[in-house]
């Protein structure tokens, strides 16, 4: 899978172990996948009230903008790495979710 930088300071060391725990032939979807390859941290953990960005950065109430860092695709699903450590999995019909993978 290639990682597509969107950031211009955007470093490979920043992506940490996720490109390692995505394989495209594993057939279940990345929120699956991240679950049970991220178990030492808790899991795919979707985190609530985060708003998806025309840029592709994310929002939440109160806290500035997190740009988008780097993306890839796990078939019909875009995988977007935000600063901070944040993931959005965003599915083809436009929805998401959103978790904290530090």
């Amino acid at each position: 899978m290639d990682w597509v930088a969107l950031h211009p300071k955007t470093q490979a060391w920043m992506l940490g172990e996720l490109p390692g725990m995505l394989d495209e032939s594993d057939p279940r979807p990345a929120r699956e996948q991240f679950h049970e390859r991220y178990a030492h941290g808790g899991g795919w953990q979707p985190f609530k009230g985060h708003t998806l960005n025309a840029d592709l950065s994310i929002s939440y109430p109160g806290d500035p903008p997190m740009p988008a860092l780097a993306m890839t695709k796990l078939r019909d699903e875009v995988i977007i790495l935000s600063e901070c450590s944040w993931v959005t999995i965003i599915q083809p019909d436009g929805s998401y979710e959103t978790c904290r993978m530090d």
